[in-house]
Formats: C-alpha cells, structure tokens, sequence
C-alpha cells in the first residue's frame, strides 16, 4: 500500500490541478500528498480546504509556487504544534479478528534476543527479550511491531519448553538476568495457549537469578489467578487515559479494566509494574494522566510494585513510512517532531515538561519504587529525576538489585 493510500478521489484531482497551474516539482507533489493524507488521517478537514492561493499581483513563476507550498506546509505544521483534540474524532476501526492470524512457528526460530530499539545515543537498561510469541493480536496505531515482522500472522513456537530449556542450560548462574516477553507481542492476551504460561513459569522457578517480566495490555489473567506466580515474574501493564485507548489502542483492554488486573494480581502475591509509554499530548491530557497517578497512589500499595517507567512517541523514519501506507485514521503522527538522538519525536524541553509532571505526581513512591525513562535520551535523567548513570551498565546493575530486593522479600526461604 503507498503512502497516499489515504487520499480520496477529490484530493488527488485537486493536487493534480494545483500541481499542473504552479508546476510544481515531483517533491512538491510528494509534500502535498503525505499533507492531503496526514488531513484525512487526523480528521482535520482537506487539502482544499487549507490551501491558499497567493496573490498573483505581487508573485510569479517560483516565487509563486513557492509560497503557496509554504503556506500549506505552515499550516499542516501548526496543526502539528497545537495539542490534538480527540473530543470530535471517530477513528472508525474495523478489526482484523486475531484468531483469523495464528500459526505455528518452525522450531529453528530464534526466541532470545535484544531490544529491538537499543540505541547508543539513549539510556538503555539492556533487557534481554524472550519472544514467546511473534506479532501482537493488539492493534496500536503508534506501534513499531509491524515494521520488525514481515508478515500479518501471529506465530507461536512449536517447541517452546525446549527452547526454554536451552536458555536455561546457557544462563550464568552466578549472574543475574532482567527477561522480558512483551516485546515481540502482549505478554497476557494469549492466556496459557499451548502451555506457554506453565512453560513460562516453570523457566522462572528453575532459573531464580531470572526476573521474568510480563508487559501486556490486556485484563487476561485469569491463568495468573489461578496458579502460584514466581516471585521472579513481574507482570506489567501499560497504562494510558481511556481517550487512547478508545482512539488509538484497538482491542486492547480498557483503562479500568488494567488497572483492575494489576490489582488481582498483586492481591494474589505477583509483583507488578507500570509503564507510562507512550505519554501523549493532546488536549486535556494532563488532568487525564493526573487522574491515573491519584488512582494508583490510592489502590495500590508500593511494597507491591517493582518499577514504573515513563516514555513517550519515538519513531525512526521507516516506521513513519509503515504507518502512514495504513489505512487507518490516527491522531499519533499530528505532534512536532524533532530528531533527538537519532529518532523523531517530542522536542526536547517538552519531554523534559511531560516527564518531570509525571515524576513528580508520584512523589510518596519515589522512594520506595524504581522509576526510569524508556529508551530517551540521556540528558533528560538529570533534570527529570536528579539522578543519571554514566553507562547503560550502571542503569542495567541499579534496575536489577532494585527488583531483586522485592523479589527476595517474596520468595520466602530462598536466597537469590
């Protein structure tokens, strides 16, 4: 699918009038298309309806072309800067049933690796990925999973209790591991298909230097409620206001409904953790956001969570590609972007502003509970949280005797 795939019919014979009355250059009609697209996407009105014609009695010839584009460019971009507003917008999606994708995965296959968006311009915790799963039955518009993966089908391995085993068999066990396995696809959403939770637990009792992370964004834990959990398996949820889940988190589950299951479990003995990633602008935002930071403070109790992480939007150009050759109306890419260690995303002091009033609506846990910032850059620790590392090792070490500590308060009678 191109990348103006969004376009109607009306918006291509109005860039192609506009294009052949100010001859314009294939670049400029490249730029009128990705902005006739990003309109509809963002349900921000047309093309027509923002351009302007400027006055042909002062300009002429390039001058002319010139200032037509700009002003259009101008105006997309403000509308880029201002917080979007989701009060109006109708994302109308028509999910693809996930059961209609799942497939088994040839035994060969690789399961461990890194995170797949290290980088060594931001601060990374070095998390080992176990990718249980291949492709997410959750549909997020901001997602990057659709550009690792060269295919719509959700792959499960054939063998997953050996590969496990194989792990095992190459862990230190002198060392100690931070594993996570929402990073390929939702920790939870498949329940215990295949086994794959009793794999997954089994691996984390066998292996107790292993902190065995869960991320998901999903209410599915009724596997979890019903058997013991491991000390070692921290089962996570990534939180955002209900406004993006309904408008850009398809089929996952609702605020109230993460929040519910993060309280089940921790009620049942899991130790749990909340991510803030993506944190999005749009208009409201910070009330919406503040409401979530008060609810935890009051249900949850922090011996119970091992960690809380704070990111936002973050792409690389070709996942700005991939989601614009979408069909699918968003709101994600309206936001100023500026190039911050080597990706696009938030200007600098604005993350610094999202971060720090995020830090700081949970100040009665700032002692008791490991916050960090997901994949930022490294200038941003200092000012947000008074603290910062010289190396991803440092973070990596700090993050690991951090959970441990809690881990070792459950797992009675055993010294990790």
């Amino acid at each position: 699918m191109s990348e103006n795939a969004f376009l109607s019919q009306s918006d291509i014979n109005f860039i192609e009038k506009k294009s052949t009355e100010y001859r314009l250059s294939f670049q400029d009609r490249r730029t009128l298309e990705v902005i006739a697209s990003d309109l509809r996407r963002w349900d921000e009105g047309t093309i027509e309806d923002l351009w302007e014609d400027p006055d042909t009695a002062k300009l002429h010839g390039k001058d002319l072309k010139k200032k037509a584009v700009n002003t259009l460019k101008s105006k997309w971009e403000k509308l880029k800067t201002e917080p979007k507003d989701y009060t109006a917008f109708k994302p109308d999606y028509n999910p693809l049933p996930a059961g209609d994708r799942l497939s088994e995965q040839p035994a060969e296959t690789p399961i461990m690796g890194r995170c797949p968006v290290a980088s060594e311009k931001t601060r990374c915790c070095n998390l080992q990925t176990l990718d249980a799963v291949i492709n997410c039955g959750f549909d997020c518009s901001y997602c990057s999973i659709q550009t690792f993966y060269h295919t719509d089908s959700i792959l499960f391995h054939d063998n997953l209790k050996q590969k496990l085993s194989d792990i095992a068999a190459e862990l230190d066990p002198g060392k100690r591991y931070h594993i996570g396995t929402g990073q390929s696809s939702d920790s939870l959403m498949w329940g215990n298909r295949r086994g794959m939770m009793d794999d997954l637990f089994d691996f984390a009792r066998s292996n107790p230097n292993v902190l065995l992370e869960l991320k998901s964004k999903s209410a599915n834990i009724a596997h979890l409620l019903e058997n013991d959990i491991p000390a070692n398996v921290l089962t996570t949820w990534t939180l955002n206001p209900d406004t993006i889940v309904e408008n850009e988190e398809h089929l996952t589950a609702r605020l109230d409904e993460r929040i519910e299951a993060a309280a089940k479990t921790a009620a049942h003995g899991g130790l749990i953790g909340f991510h803030f990633h993506p944190i999005i602008i749009y208009k409201g935002w910070q009330e919406e956001y503040e409401k979530i930071f008060s609810r935890l403070l009051q249900e949850f109790n922090s011996e119970d969570i091992t960690h809380i992480s704070f990111g936002t939007l973050t792409f690389i150009k070709p996942v700005i590609k991939e989601l614009r050759k979408r069909n699918l109306k968003s709101k994600i890419l309206q936001m100023p972007m500026e190039e911050i260690a080597g990706k696009l995303s938030y200007p600098f002091e604005t993350k610094k502003e999202i971060f720090s009033f995020a830090y700081n609506s949970l100040r009665p846990w700032h002692a008791d509970v490991f916050f960090y910032l997901c994949m930022e850059d490294i200038r941003l620790w200092k000012p947000v949280f008074g603290r910062e590392y010289d190396c991803n090792e440092d973070f990596e070490q700090d993050m690991i005797e951090s959970y441990f500590k809690k881990v070792e308060k459950r797992w009675t009678g055993q010294s990790l």
